[in-house]
């Protein structure tokens, strides 16, 4: 069985305030974009479970990679024969557009209809909600308003149909717990819900990421690709997530294109939506 993994990007990331477990109260739309990596699942040959990662190197012993845990976490509960898992990655990671995550929550479906669990999908989100904050988002995969540390999700209603999307990467990376260090946690103002409704060309400055001020600080950069896309003649451009990918929202291909051919130290991901 083989399927295909999708990315996200954040619309809005609004840090509520720090909990007294250490996390972070948020408020964010996560939105699935069609930048994807492959996973297959079949029967082992042998009496073990392995993982083998292709395509982008993953910097992750293979039993703390979320793939390993999920089937783990599955195979504790339903007594599952071992299998053989070949994942192929092509999303980046430390990128803020939730790849591990996803990979995770695509297993766990995976792995309910290989054999016949009959779990449904809030189930399934609960298991994924305890493998990290933004996996249970891709059970369900579609525009979601998450609260809490992520995982409380609700359906939200945000059309970029036809829009087409400009990932930009650069090399350099930030840690989650770092970024989080450095901004100063505070409710929002603003209904993002209502917001993200409104035409995309409004979003600017309304839809807000609270960690950009300090990753643009550590990684100026980023606020240059930013401005960039803007000047390239983006509708909309934020950072996803802690980063450090930013994205430009474009009417067109194009656009779109021609913007990505001026990252050449960068790497870019041109998605029609």
């Amino acid at each position: 069985m083989i399927t295909f993994p999708n990315a996200k990007i954040n619309l809005g990331l609004n840090i509520v305030e720090r909990r007294q477990d250490g996390y972070h109260n948020i408020e964010t739309i996560f939105f699935p974009i069609p930048l994807t990596d492959v996973l297959e699942i079949v029967s082992a040959r042998g009496a073990e479970t392995s993982l083998t990662c292709y395509g982008n190197a993953v910097d992750c012993p293979v039993e703390k990679n979320l793939v390993m845990k999920a089937y783990r976490m599955m195979a504790d509960r339903f007594d599952l024969p071992p299998v053989a898992m070949y994942l192929y990655k092509h999303i980046p990671d430390g990128a803020g557009l939730g790849g591990g995550s996803s990979d995770a929550a695509h297993a766990l479906i995976m792995l309910n209809r290989l054999f016949d669990l009959g779990l449904a999908d809030d189930e399934l989100a609960a298991m994924a909600a305890t493998l990290g904050a933004d996996c249970a988002f891709f059970i369900y995969n579609r525009p979601m308003l998450a609260t809490g540390i992520g995982n409380v999700l609700s359906p939200v209603e945000v059309n970029l149909k036809g829009k087409t999307l400009l990932l930009v990467k650069p090399p350099e990376g930030m840690d989650t717990r770092t970024a989080y260090s450095r901004v100063v946690p505070a409710p929002a103002t603003d209904d993002l819900g209502l917001t993200v409704s409104r035409p995309v060309e409004t979003w600017d400055g309304l839809v807000v990421n609270d960690f950009e001020p300090s990753v643009f600080a550590a990684l100026p950069k980023l606020w240059l690709i930013k401005s960039q896309l803007m000047d390239s003649g983006a509708e909309y451009s934020a950072m996803s997530g802690s980063g450090t990918t930013v994205f430009g929202i474009f009417n067109n291909d194009k656009l779109a294109e021609s913007a990505a051919d001026t990252f050449t130290d960068c790497a870019t991901f041109v998605l029609h939506l």
